[in-house]
């Protein structure tokens, strides 16, 4: 039997600032928010990602209104959150005690960035022994400019880092292919069955 968590990284209001620039897939948020909804209903526990920063000047220090987490996938009293200060989920939090002690198998992981923190706890999760499954399309990421000084957009960014990641540390899925996958709609069809 191979128990599952969903992991939303970093979903949080300081996203929202325009000194990011130019973001792909605007449809992150949804897929996530459709993706929990189905979840919920699930016995699988659901895991946060939060970052803080120590500078009161970032948008991610918790006095400022950036360090919250975006109403759209907000947690529900009961389900963790685990504070990060650098870009992998497991690096100075419990997560990975947390997911032992649950006896977590299978790691679901959505959020923000692609190509930062997602992808950080991505190989981690996949290095310390996770199956591990990264959802296309409920993550997101900006375009930057590399050390030569040229700018990559964000949908290449995003698509370039899937591919560092596929098969080699996580399995690439979409939200359809996750739901499917997963048998999310017919768990929460037979909840709703049994709660009638």
């Amino acid at each position: 039997m191979r128990s599952k968590a969903l992991v939303i990284v970093d979903v949080q209001q300081a996203f929202e600032d325009n000194k990011w620039g130019n973001r792909n897939n605007i449809l992150a948020e949804d897929n996530i928010r459709k993706i929990l909804s189905l979840w919920r209903n699930t016995e699988n526990p659901v895991i946060y990602i939060q970052h803080q920063s120590d500078d009161p000047n970032s948008l991610f220090h918790p006095e400022n209104k950036g360090f919250g987490i975006k109403d759209i996938v907000r947690p529900k009293k009961g389900e963790p959150i685990f504070t990060k200060k650098v870009n992998s989920g497991f690096i100075g939090t419990n997560l990975e005690a947390y997911l032992h002690e649950k006896n977590i198998t299978d790691v679901v992981i959505t959020g923000l960035t692609t190509a930062h923190c997602v992808s950080t706890t991505t190989r981690m999760s996949g290095n310390l022994g996770f199956n591990t499954f990264l959802i296309s399309d409920a993550i997101a990421t900006y375009g930057l400019t590399d050390q030569n000084g040229t700018y990559h957009n964000a949908e290449q960014i995003h698509e370039l880092t899937l591919a560092t990641l596929h098969d080699e540390f996580a399995t690439i899925l979409s939200t359809e292919e996750l739901i499917k996958e997963f048998k999310l709609e017919k768990r929460f069809s037979e909840n709703v069955t049994r709660n009638t």
